[in-house]
């Protein structure tokens, strides 16, 4: 396999401000060995292999904040790090509308390469983070960036902004409150996805730990250029600095999860 790709990207940054940021699908390339997993090129700028602008947002948040970051560097076509191991979906046959020939079929030894060589080594660069954090008495507040599609299925999706979250409000709601008061944009809460995914990153490192955290769906058609991007930093940059001031979302808490019981991790802190 190709000995010379990376999986994680790390951004360094002063780990005495209590946040991470977070990018699970940062990127739409592939090791050289899986070549396009039979597709055309041109659906690798498309949704379906990263999300659109989301890099770029949380480079210039890691940036302006001057906090650490961790964004993978595979497309999520390859296998999705922001799906649990066992979830249907972690390794996608077909995406909106679109077969991946080179997931179609895959073998279990296959699926199991990929976690361990992909999956892994960005969670266990995401859980090196947090710990070094809480090694140094500071508890820290998670941040992940996605975008997701204007349209879907033919319709028009009118939130420019979205935050998803499952149980713990305490980084989710004044988030959301923060960007309803800037006035013009429609924001979802829990829309049009549901923060409640078992198992994903956020339930992986933040619910099962107690660690207060919000995920941000900015809609790619906003960001999907410099000066889109570089308009949402200035906006999120300030919001997030305010909401880092506050002292809830830097305390152990278990809120428990929607999905169902959590496991004994959330019972450590």
């Amino acid at each position: 396999m190709d000995e010379a790709f990376n999986p994680v990207e790390t951004i360094d940054g002063d780990l005495s401000r209590g946040l991470v940021l977070l990018c699970d699908h940062a990127r739409a390339e592939l090791p050289t060995p899986y070549g396009r997993l039979g597709l055309a090129p041109a659906e690798f700028g498309r949704h379906i292999a990263y999300d659109i602008g989301a890099r770029a947002v949380t480079l210039g948040l890691a940036g302006r904040l001057g906090v650490p970051a961790v964004l993978t560097t595979y497309s999520r076509l390859l296998i999705d790090p922001n799906r649990g191991e066992d979830d249907p979906t972690l390794v996608m046959r077909l995406s909106d509308g679109t077969v991946i020939p080179g997931n179609h079929p895959i073998s279990a030894g296959e699926t199991a390469y990929r976690i361990g060589a992909f999956h892994r080594p960005y969670h266990d660069a995401i859980d090196d983070l947090i710990d070094r954090a809480l090694a140094a008495g500071v508890v820290p507040a998670i941040f992940s960036v996605h975008s997701f599609t204007d349209t879907w299925q033919g319709r028009k999706r009118d939130w420019q902004v979205a935050v998803l979250w499952d149980a713990d409000p305490r980084f989710a709601k004044p988030l959301i409150g923060e960007l309803e008061a800037v006035g013009g944009l429609t924001v979802g809460d829990n829309e049009p996805y549901d923060g409640a995914l078992r198992n994903d990153t956020m339930y992986r490192h933040c619910t099962r730990r107690g660690l207060a955290h919000a995920l941000i769906e900015i809609r790619q058609d906003l960001i999907g250029d410099e000066p889109g991007v570089a308009r949402w930093v200035d906006l999120l940059a300030p919001i997030l600095a305010r909401l880092n001031g506050l002292a809830e979302i830097h305390a152990v808490r278990h809120f428990g999860s929607r999905t169902g019981p959590v496991d004994d991790l959330a019972q450590e802190g």
